[in-house]
């Protein structure tokens, strides 16, 4: 039995309408899924009803499809237009661009201390804020650079304590009370040095008033 060909218009009738929107909108929806997977081809989709209804398929997503198609008609137009004005336009960037490089360059040079001619009052007082203000950020940074640095060699002050006791405990098991003094006053005298120098450049306490203060920050304990 051949198939009746449908007239193509529309159906007066609302729920036969409604009936063959859903299906043929499921129908168009399938074969463009299936257009994209054959043909690895990049499709979007959509569909409004007749109330207002919004329906649609992306191949990937929505807003790449569209995003690719505003850039596809973008391009034409550009092309389409006359070359005469893209000329013009080109230049006036090109233009736009040299102006805004050489006030950058300026600028530049004034903050180095150079090229003040034509300059009036203000211009000179907003400069010198301007410069006020980049000299305490260069020192903030600077003073967080040395606190750093006091902090890792104070660390490091520290690790090496703990490896001296270490290596001294050892050191002087089985040695005589007098060798021992004499070694004391030897590792007392290099390391009072050594925290004196990292110290010196901060806040530190002096460690000159007295040197038994070492044994007790070394948390050496030696046999008597």
């Amino acid at each position: 039995m051949v198939r009746q060909k449908i007239k193509i218009k529309k159906i007066d009738n609302l729920t036969a309408r409604q009936v063959t929107f859903s299906k043929r909108r499921r129908g168009i929806f399938k074969k463009a899924q299936e257009l994209s997977v054959l043909c690895d081809a990049k499709v979007g989709l959509l569909v409004f009803s007749a109330t207002g209804k919004l329906y649609e398929y992306a191949s990937s997503s929505m807003k790449d499809v569209l995003t690719r198609y505003n850039q596809h008609f973008h391009d034409i137009n550009q092309r389409e237009r006359p070359l005469e004005l893209q000329v013009l336009e080109n230049s006036i960037n090109h233009a736009e661009l040299s102006k805004e490089v050489a006030d950058k360059t300026q600028l530049l040079r004034r903050m180095k201390g150079e090229d003040f001619e034509g300059l009036n009052l203000d211009e000179l007082q907003q400069l010198e804020k301007r410069l006020e203000a980049g000299l305490k950020r260069v020192i903030k940074t600077k003073e967080k650079l040395i606190t750093d640095e006091i902090v890792a060699l104070q660390k490091r002050l520290e690790d090496e304590s703990r490896q001296l006791k270490q290596k001294m405990s050892m050191m002087y098991k089985g040695k005589s009370p007098s060798m021992v003094d004499k070694d004391i006053a030897i590792q007392e005298a290099v390391s009072l040095d050594s925290m004196n120098n990292v110290c010196s450049c901060n806040s530190c306490p002096s460690l000159d008033d007295d040197s038994s203060d070492i044994s007790l920050k070394l948390g050496l304990s030696f046999p008597d």
